[in-house]
């Protein structure tokens, strides 16, 4: 099983590359307040078809660099 995340794409600036924003609602611990969590991650793009603010299926992968570990699934939303 491959992980599959939900994002919005914050960077288009490298060739082949886009940079996905994943948030995620975690419960804390203590408080059992829901806090929002994001992380960051580098998606190969192999046809540059992704814009900023894109939503954007990524898929885990084999390593294609040294920070690339996601493919782009699908786009889900094209950006306005």
């Amino acid at each position: 099983m491959r992980r599959q995340l939900t994002g919005t794409v914050v960077s288009d600036k490298m060739e082949k590359t886009v940079t996905v924003l994943v948030e995620r609602f975690v419960k804390h611990s203590l408080y059992k307040k829901y806090v929002r969590r994001h992380a960051k991650y580098a998606a190969h793009d192999k046809d540059n078809s992704c814009q900023i603010g894109d939503k954007v299926l990524i898929t885990e992968s084999k390593p294609l660099s040294k920070n690339k570990k996601f493919r782009v699934s699908r786009i889900i939303e094209k950006a306005l």
